[in-house]
């Protein structure tokens, strides 16, 4: 009787660790499976450009606008009605040369008025100078009888003093003869000034009168035309940025190109480089006049030039990417520097580079170089660079080797869903 409910009890104790055993196995199959890929950080990648050798060529590139050697804004004196226009935009003008003339009725008139009282005022000069003239006269006659004791002192002196009257009117009518003059001197320049002659040989640019159109000149000169001297000869005006001023210097080539002719490249000299500094929302840039032959006279007033300057060149350098010098390791690739090629901990615990096991120099740069297969931090001195590329001097460096530009991966493990995991049972 006992032995047969033992029976059972053997058979239960069996099944039940069999079914252990089939569950431990599926749950260390889901374990390597699901979890462990999960906890294992994924590995680095790191993206990389070769040093290689070869030209670097330094420049600064600035924007200008062309301009010409002289420019000149001619303006109208006097107020009137514009009766003429000889001349037009693009028009071909030489010094003296009329081009444009203010209806001249009102300063005919004032001229005539002004010869009227000049005529009138000769006339009165030449009466008291007749009156004076009389008056001495009569002074020498009374002197005289006063002598002879004909006639008293008082007379005598009445006589002069009439005499002195009629020659300080004499110099009254010389001032009003002098003012006369210059008022029809003024009358007949404001008549001059209504015929507008050009005054220099160039190329009118700019027109910004019409005939019948009056122009006022009370407040200040209006512009009628602007005239540019010879357009075979122009000049760039260039915002070259405070960074790069001091790369420049005069007698230095300049080549640009303009919107106009995309594929034409244009060549000037550095004239002069202002001391003028502008400011536009903090930026600070200063002018750099650039000397340019215009002989196909393709480029024209107003036009946009794209300006660059070659400073420096070299045509055997060791180039490093600049992507390179940019480059900066994250926490996951300081955390893997800490430890060894197997895992063990490097001595002192820290990475390489900056802050670790080599200090930076002062005035060196770092970059990070790929070898078999970790990371090394390298220290160089750089020296010319044209934007992409440096020049790497005083530098470990050999041509060939991969400089990281920049790394993926590496994040750090992120939990299941739903936290820890869970028993299924």
């Amino acid at each position: 009787m006992t032995s047969d409910l033992a029976e059972p009890k053997r058979r239960i104790t069996r099944k039940t660790l069999i079914g252990a055993v089939v569950i431990g196995l599926l749950l260390a199959s889901a374990f390597l499976i699901f979890v462990r890929p999960r906890l294992r950080s994924p590995d680095i990648h790191f993206d990389t450009l070769p040093v290689q050798r070869g030209k670097i060529v330094a420049k600064v590139t600035a924007t200008g606008t062309l301009s010409a050697l002289l420019t000149v804004q001619v303006g109208s004196q006097v107020s009137g009605r514009i009766a003429q226009l000889n001349a037009d935009f693009n028009s071909v003008v030489t010094k003296s040369q009329v081009i444009a003339k203010i209806d001249p009725q009102l300063f005919d008139a004032a001229l005539a008025q002004a010869q009227a009282n000049f005529l009138e005022a000769q006339a009165t000069l030449s009466k008291t100078r007749v009156q004076e003239l009389d008056a001495k006269r009569l002074y020498d006659r009374a002197r005289g009888l006063k002598d002879r004791g004909l006639v008293s002192q008082a007379e005598v002196d009445t006589a002069e003093t009439v005499w002195l009257a009629a020659r300080a009117q004499v110099e009254v009518s010389k001032g009003a003869l002098e003012q006369a003059r210059a008022s029809r001197n003024q009358a007949q320049i404001n008549l001059a000034y209504t015929t507008i002659v050009s005054p220099i040989n160039g190329v009118v640019i700019s027109r910004n009168v019409d005939v019948g159109q009056t122009v006022a000149a009370s407040l200040q000169a209006p512009t009628l035309f602007t005239i540019a001297e010879d357009l075979r000869k122009m000049q760039v005006h260039t915002n070259v940025a405070e960074a790069d001023v001091g790369k420049l210097a005069p007698k230095m080539t300049a080549i640009f190109t303009v919107d106009a002719y995309p594929n034409d490249a244009f060549r000037g000299v550095i004239h002069e480089i202002r001391n003028a500094a502008q400011t536009v929302q903090n930026v600070v840039t200063y002018d750099a006049v650039i000397d340019v032959d215009n002989e196909a006279l393709k480029l024209r007033p107003g036009m946009t030039a794209n300006v660059t300057v070659v400073y420096a060149e070299k045509d055997d350098a060791l180039k490093v990417p600049n992507a390179a010098l940019r480059f900066k390791p994250g926490p996951e690739m300081l955390a893997m520097l800490a430890t060894g090629p197997q895992g063990s901990p490097r001595r002192g615990g820290r990475p390489p580079g900056p802050g670790g096991d080599n200090p930076q120099r002062v005035g060196m740069k770092t970059v990070w170089v790929l070898k078999n297969p970790h990371p090394a931090p390298v220290q160089i001195q750089t020296g010319l660079s044209d934007g992409t590329v440096s020049e790497a001097i005083e530098s470990p460096l050999r041509e060939g080797d991969q400089v990281i530009t920049g790394s993926s991966g590496g994040e750090a493990p992120k939990p299941p869903a739903g936290g820890a995991f869970r028993r299924p049972f």
